[in-house]
């Protein structure tokens, strides 16, 4: 079997949105060889699409070690830095959206606000792959449910400026529980004490919060059975998307219209008002949470 190596060295968001280009690759008779960060090893081969994972926590830390790939596929950006790392593996071929300072390279041309999906769906179609960028969904994992049927409430993410203020969410776990629904405080070991504040001053219990305590796979379990999720513009987002949950993202300064759930899935809700998450309101929030959960099961 022919050899792709991919880059994609970003968090889960980025993975997730890769999904449908790395499953064209897949079913085109590739073996998908991933360069992302280690901790996504799991969810990567959850995809059905990856073979292995090449451990790469930033551009700095690429290096492919393996035999002569047949092909390279840069879904990490428009180069040239990362079009010349994958160049330095010697691929027999490079597919890569076209870039100024490398006029030999022949490939699509980048549109900056366009949906990360449908972006490398298409730089895979424009070589020839048959992509379909409703593939979103991801099977369970087969690991325990720390909490079936709860409202996943996930505060935390990467980058800062996207976070909604972490007494809004304790405000919104409050209505949801008062309407007798379950929240738990979900996050990464370093947002603990976050989710830990969240939880205090939603008045719940300590056991609410599972934000440390749960590994990659546990959480996509957790997400595939919640009752709705609620978040920032972070990978969890992603999650709801890929598992069909309920979900209720804040945006900003990101555009749903680059990172949201798709547009026609009534099940989904991104909330903007400009680049401020402050913008937007407890009340909406808890108004999408109630309109979401009304929606039927296809």
């Amino acid at each position: 079997m022919s050899v792709a190596v991919v880059l994609r060295a970003h968090g889960v968001g980025e993975l997730l949105t890769a999904v449908p280009a790395l499953r064209a690759l897949r079913r085109g008779g590739l073996g998908v060889v991933l360069a992302a960060p280690p901790e996504l090893s799991d969810l990567a081969l959850l995809t059905g699409a990856v073979e292995g994972l090449l451990p790469t926590s930033g551009l700095d830390e690429f290096m492919w070690n393996g035999r002569r790939p047949d092909l390279a596929v840069n879904m990490h950006g428009r180069g040239p830095k990362s079009h010349h790392l994958l160049m330095d593996a010697r691929p027999r071929r490079l597919w890569a959206f076209a870039n100024p300072a490398m006029p030999r390279l022949k490939g699509p041309s980048w549109h900056e606000h366009e949906h990360e999906v449908e972006r490398w769906c298409r730089l895979v179609r424009w070589y020839g792959s048959r992509a379909d960028p409703d593939d979103l969904m991801l099977p369970v994992p087969l690991c325990p449910n720390p909490a079936p049927g709860a409202v996943v409430i996930h505060p935390g993410g990467r980058d800062a400026a996207r976070r909604w203020p972490p007494g809004r969410f304790a405000e919104v776990a409050r209505a949801m529980a008062a309407e007798g629904l379950r929240p738990v405080v979900t996050g990464t070991r370093r947002e603990r004490p976050m989710a830990l504040l969240v939880a205090a001053q939603a008045g719940l219990l300590p056991r609410s919060v599972l934000a440390g305590r749960t590994t990659l796979r546990e959480l996509c379990a957790l997400v595939s059975g919640a009752g709705l999720v609620v978040s920032a513009d972070t990978g969890v987002a992603n999650l709801a998307t890929a598992y069909g949950t309920p979900s209720v993202v804040v945006f900003g300064p990101g555009s749903p219209a680059r990172w949201g759930p798709p547009a026609d899935r009534p099940r989904h809700r991104a909330l903007s008002r400009g680049t401020d998450p402050r913008s937007v309101t407890v009340e909406e929030v808890v108004a999408a949470g109630r309109a979401v959960l009304s929606v039927p099961v296809p």
